[in-house]
């Protein structure tokens, strides 16, 4: 299988395993998707990821978190910018998601961020997903 959009593909098996209660979900490692987790898990989306060699590319996995009534801390996961429209913004046209409720993942010069850091950091850049 060939992966035109690694992004979409870890934001789709996040969005299946919540769907379906797991715990945990797997994701073939990347430096960027470790970022990713990484925001995931100081927003308080999940529980914790860790990183997992296997000789190859190696996996990122992902303990997803859930309410006592078992409701899924991530209610949407939408990827906004893909590799056939990227989507770039200024730090002024850095998007709320839902009312600051959700977290808008931005890939900009110092690093993957939240919309609130870059907008602190005073920095744009490519906007990777929303969460919330």
């Amino acid at each position: 299988m060939s992966m035109s959009d690694p992004i979409a593909d870890m934001l789709t098996r996040i969005r299946n395993a919540a769907g379906a209660g797991h715990r945990k979900v797997d994701i073939p490692g990347s430096r960027l998707k470790t970022e990713i987790a990484r925001i995931m898990k100081s927003s308080g989306f999940i529980h914790n990821y860790a990183c997992v060699e296997d000789n190859r590319q190696g996996y990122i996995r992902l303990y997803l978190k859930y309410s006592l009534d078992d409701e899924s801390a991530i209610q949407g996961l939408d990827r906004v910018s893909r590799p056939g429209l990227r989507r770039y913004v200024r730090v002024g046209e850095i998007p709320s998601v839902l009312n600051g409720l959700g977290v808008a993942i931005l890939s900009t010069p110092q690093g993957i961020l939240t919309d609130s850091e870059a907008r602190r950091a005073g920095v744009g850049g490519e906007v990777l997903c929303h969460l919330w």
